[in-house]
């Protein structure tokens, strides 16, 4: 903000970047899980292994508290008095 961003540009920013890494973490997430799902079926009752609705809710889950984490600090970080954050560094 200091090199003339505005608030909305580091939102933008800010989300952009953890929305990449949620993003990510779902899909490595979501590998894993079909790959180590034989290997856990035996542990599930009622539930097969694959069932497209729990998938689908963790990921959504997993989606909307990661965009919250990342708007959460976005959103202090666009209040900061630009000269007050270059005289803290």
């Amino acid at each position: 903000m200091a090199l003339g961003a505005q608030q909305r540009d580091v939102l933008r920013v800010v989300v952009r970047q953890g929305g990449r890494l949620v993003g990510l973490g779902i899909l490595l997430g979501l590998s894993a899980s079909f790959v180590l799902a034989r290997f856990i079926g035996s542990q599930f009752w009622g539930v097969s292994v694959t069932d497209p609705f729990t998938y689908v809710a963790i990921a959504f889950i997993v989606v909307v508290t990661g965009l919250i984490a990342c708007l959460l600090p976005a959103r202090k970080a666009s209040k900061v008095d630009p000269l007050v954050a270059l005289r803290y560094e």
